[in-house]
């Protein structure tokens, strides 16, 4: 048996776990919901999460799992993408949470905005790009010395933060002004083999 994720292919959060399980080689059917059609919605998808969010992934025994950092760590538990060194492995989570909070709100939403709602980048609000020019900058002073966010090797920090970076310049991000981060981007792209 497989799993079952149910995600949006537009969202990034979603891809987070398809390349995950992906990697790892990890059966799964992909269900996909569109959040934009009202797919997150209806009874039966509320059934599985009431939060009305995607990604969701349904179990071989039932059970499901929502957010996606908390799949993707579940679903990597014990291979290399989780650093086995307490310290690592608390550092590819602090990535992580910083991802969900200070990243994605400001990169992501411009994208959304941009590219699904149609908006010209100069209606967005001057925060969303400010703060997201702020999350580029703070990565690129990182990567600067180091080839993935936490040491040598890729970990699911850096599969969550390539997620909205890798396109960030559908939400009006150029890379070319932070040269560290779109090299990573292309080597995390190879080392997790991703494809949309």
């Amino acid at each position: 048996m497989a799993l079952t994720i149910l995600g949006d292919s537009a969202s990034g959060n979603c891809l987070k776990v398809k390349w995950t399980a992906a990697h790892l080689g990890r059966a799964f059917v992909w269900r996909e919901t569109s959040v934009l059609s009202g797919e997150s919605r209806t009874p039966e998808f509320l059934a599985l999460n009431s939060a009305g969010q995607v990604p969701v992934v349904i179990f071989e025994d039932g059970r499901t799992l929502a957010q996606s950092g908390a799949i993707i760590l579940h679903l990597a538990e014990g291979s290399a993408l989780v650093p086995a060194d307490a310290y690592a492995r608390a550092k590819m989570l602090e990535w992580m949470f910083w991802e969900q909070y200070s990243h994605e709100p400001y990169i992501a939403v411009a994208r959304l905005q941009m590219k699904y709602l149609r908006k010209p980048v100069a209606a967005l609000d001057p925060k969303l790009i400010e703060r997201g020019g702020a999350a580029l900058a703070r990565m690129e002073a990182a990567l600067a010395g180091s080839a993935f966010l936490v040491g040598e090797t890729p970990t699911l920090a850096d599969i969550a933060l390539v997620a909205y970076t890798r396109v960030a310049r559908e939400g009006g991000f150029d890379l070319a002004g932070y040269p560290s981060v779109a090299a990573w981007v292309t080597r995390v792209e190879t080392s997790i083999a991703i494809r949309d």
